[in-house]
């Protein structure tokens, strides 16, 4: 699929388009601060709840997930259009149920399962904006957008370097971007695998986890390839762009 515009936008448009990022941004990690107040708790203090051999093995399982998601998403989309967001949202919805309900021995063999459905739901809102997903430098932004905050982080939205993070597509560059968004992924889904296992909510829990993050990771994927299309339309380098809605996350 080809970005075709008539004409570069005006001045005016880029604002207003840059204040709708901006205002997506800050919405998104919303339906997480109220799950995460439901549970009475706070994100730094979920990773506590983890079984030390869970948290030792996050990041590995973390990292293999991602790889594993790279080759199982873009087999799936051969065999598989992509899905309308709700049917991504039901899937990631079910899994966190199937892994509240059956606790700790399942945790980090839900993982690969669960980041390839977010990494399908993240390909499909890049098309919505008329990116190919095949393409290389469209697939590395894709997992790009996986070392935003996370849902439960409770900042006014201004963590946006996952924005501005810039690494050479040359020999290895996944390998190497894998292994920088890894930890920060781990540590977001050590969050939701201690948060969907809260005693006595269980499956319930579970699900409710999954669905916000299915919801926010789409949110986010929206912010990042809105602005690349952005950057398209108004013939405004992308980097140039960032800044700006950056300043506006800043912003009181």
């Amino acid at each position: 699929m080809e970005i075709l515009t008539a004409a570069p936008l005006t001045p005016a448009q880029v604002e207003a388009e840059l204040d709708k990022l901006a205002a997506r941004y800050r919405a998104a990690g919303g339906l997480g601060i109220r799950l995460l107040n439901l549970l009475g708790g706070q994100a730094e203090t979920l990773l506590d709840r983890l079984p030390a051999p869970v948290r030792a093995g996050l990041d590995g399982a973390t990292a293999q997930g991602l790889e594993l998601a790279l080759y199982a998403a873009a087999r799936s989309r051969t065999a598989l259009p992509d899905r309308r967001p709700w049917l991504n949202t039901a899937a990631a919805t079910a899994m966190g149920a199937a892994g509240g309900f059956a606790g700790w021995s399942s945790t980090l063999v839900e993982l690969p399962a669960t980041i390839t459905v977010l990494l399908r739901a993240i390909q499909g809102v890049a098309a919505e904006h008329g990116f190919d997903p095949g393409v290389e430098n469209v697939r590395f932004d894709c997992i790009r957008v996986f070392s935003a905050a996370g849902p439960l982080h409770s900042d006014d939205g201004a963590d946006t370097g996952f924005l501005s993070l810039r690494l050479t597509l040359s020999g290895g560059a996944m390998h190497r971007l894998i292994a920088s968004v890894a930890p920060r992924l781990a540590t977001v889904l050590g969050q939701k695998l201690a948060a969907q296992t809260v005693p006595v909510l269980g499956a319930v829990t579970g699900a409710g986890v999954n669905y916000v993050y299915a919801q926010y990771y789409r949110e986010i994927a929206h912010v990042h390839f809105g602005l690349r299309r952005l950057a398209v339309e108004a013939g405004i380098p992308e980097p140039l762009l960032t800044q700006r809605l950056q300043k506006r996350m800043l912003r009181p």
